[in-house]
Formats: C-alpha cells, sequence, structure tokens
C-alpha cells in the first residue's frame, strides 16, 4: 500500500482540501516517473543553452552595433541575470559580437537541442495527464509544438530586454528594479501558462493551467535572479576537486531546480483538476479490489 492511501493520511486528506492536493502532486509525481522526465529535461535544456547563448550573443552583435551605451545597458539589465553569460558579458563587453558563422552553428544547434528539450517537456506533460500513448501527437504536430514553445521563450525574451532598456533609460534605479522584477515575474507566468496549455496532447483549459503557471512563474523568476549566485557557488565549492567541471555541475543544477519546478507545477495542475472533478484515488477505498478501482462492472451476488 503506498503511504498516500495509508489511515493517517486518508483521514488528513478527507478533512484538509490542500492536504488531499498536495499528497496527490507527490503521488502523481511518483506514479508518472516524473523525477526521470525532469532529468531529460534538464539534460536537453543543457546541450540546448550554449548554442542558445552563442545565438543570442551574436543577434545582439548586430543589433547593437555601434551603440556601447544602450549595449552597457542591456549587459547591466536582462543578461546579467543569465548564469555564465551574463558575467562573461559584464566582464567583457567587447565580446558582444556579431559574427555570421556563429550565427548559423548557433542557430543550427540551438534548433535541434531545443526542439528536443521541449518535445521532452511534452512527453513529461502527457504523462502528467495521463494521455494513452496511441492518443498522444505525432512526431510532426511534436515538432510543430516545440517550434511554438521556442517562439514562446524567443518573445519573453525579447520583450524582456526591451523593458529592461526601457526601465533603465528611465534612470529609476529602485523603482525600475522593481518595475523590471514584478514584469520578468508576469512574463513567466504568461509563458509558462503558455507551454502547459499547448504543450501537450491532453484538452487542458487556461483554468486547469493557471495554478501551476503561478507557482512555477514565481520559482522560475528566483531561479532567474539568483541563478548567477547559484552557479557560481556550486562553481567555486567543488573547483577544487572537479576543476572547470565545476561550471558544467553548477549550470546542471540550475537547470536540474528550473525542470523540476516547472514539472511539479504541471503535477499541481493534474492533482487540482482531478480533484475538482472528484477523481483522485482517494475515491476509491484503499481496500477496494483492482476491479472496483478500475471501475469494472462486478459479478452479481445473490
Amino acid at each position: 500500500m503506498p503511504w498516500t492511501t495509508s489511515d493517517k493520511v486518508m483521514e488528513l486528506r478527507d478533512r484538509h482540501v490542500a492536504v488531499d492536493v498536495v499528497v496527490d502532486t507527490l503521488d502523481g509525481w511518483r506514479r508518472h516517473v516524473s523525477g526521470r522526465n525532469a532529468s531529460v529535461l534538464a539534460f536537453f535544456g543543457f546541450l540546448s543553452i550554449f548554442p542558445l547563448m552563442l545565438a543570442a550573443t551574436t543577434i545582439l552583435g548586430f543589433v547593437l552595433e555601434g551603440n556601447n551605451d544602450l549595449q552597457q545597458r542591456i549587459i547591466d539589465g536582462a543578461l546579467a541575470d543569465i548564469p555564465v553569460l551574463g558575467q562573461q558579458l559584464q566582464d567583457d563587453p567587447a565580446s558582444l559580437t556579431g559574427n555570421w558563422w556563429a550565427l548559423i552553428i548557433g542557430l543550427g544547434g540551438a534548433l535541434w537541442s531545443s526542439t528536443k528539450a521541449f518535445v521532452a517537456l511534452q512527453q513529461a506533460q502527457d504523462d502528467v495527464w495521463e494521455i494513452d500513448v496511441d492518443h498522444r501527437d505525432a512526431m510532426p504536430k511534436q515538432r510543430g509544438k516545440a517550434l511554438l514553445g521556442l517562439l514562446f521563450i524567443g518573445a519573453a525574451q525579447i520583450g524582456t530586454i526591451v523593458i529592461t532598456a526601457t526601465v533603465n533609460a528611465a534612470g529609476l534605479p529602485i523603482v525600475g528594479r522593481l518595475a523590471l522584477l514584478a514584469t520578468t515575474v508576469v512574463i513567466n507566468i504568461l509563458v509558462l501558462a503558455a507551454m502547459f496549455r499547448y504543450l501537450t496532447a491532453a484538452d487542458a483549459t487556461w483554468s486547469d493551467v493557471w495554478p501551476g503557471a503561478l507557482a512555477a512563474g514565481l520559482v522560475f523568476s528566483l531561479l532567474q535572479y539568483f541563478g548567477t549566485a547559484i552557479v557560481q557557488l556550486i562553481r567555486d565549492n567543488a573547483s577544487d576537486t572537479y576543476g572547470n567541471f565545476a561550471l558544467v555541475l553548477g549550470l546542471v543544477t540550475w537547470l536540474s531546480f528550473l525542470a523540476i519546478s516547472s514539472l511539479m507545477s504541471a503535477e499541481l495542475n493534474g492533482a487540482l483538476v482531478r480533484h475538482r472533478e472528484g477523481s483522485l484515488d482517494r475515491v476509491q477505498a484503499p481496500d477496494a479490489s483492482a476491479d472496483e478501482r478500475a471501475g469494472r462492472p462486478q459479478p452479481a451476488t445473490s
């Protein structure tokens, strides 16, 4: 018997809605093997982060060529919270230059690895919503949705950069940073809601995905804000043992936090929907037979 259906836990779940939803969220993480899915997501995220950085810095190098003032504002603003890249650009702003070969290689590598990451996200969300394998999207549709996910991310980053430049240009340090932080949270919530809504074969509605999007958006914003510090802390503590590989450990840890928070938030959405529809596992008695739990008819008794 799993711990989620033990007598004590069942008693608490019957008394408190919040406990019921939290327990089902954790149980969904176990049943859907979301820990494994988070590892796959972090892996492909790691493969995509370097070509994406290469492409992004190259594009910015073309766009900002000759505009040193705007270049410095963007480096100190939107790019400052990106682990590794932000610190490198702050130390050497001249490295933000345009190069056609770097752009081609970066876009090609980013397109392959990032679409794989978004396909992994779709498969993980299909597991969360318990979509039968035969009813999931075919590969062409999955790749199309992966490109849609890239569009969401790209639009969000462009919006963040534009807003950062505007806030910095206004010359309001404290108010500007607060406004930027609030805007980042809103953008993250909107992007995650769109991905929870569209990057799955499930027929999820906006009301189904908003709770998880709100939770993940807040966590994502914190991880973005403290991302550089997290990577630097791991790098400093592990550099004596692992050398340059400490940087990889820091990035993988940061990406793992992002993957875990996104899938845990997706599990929260699933648990809330099951609770609303009265289909949580607790509806069936823990000692019910397999046929009863599956809803199959029982033979008549005299």
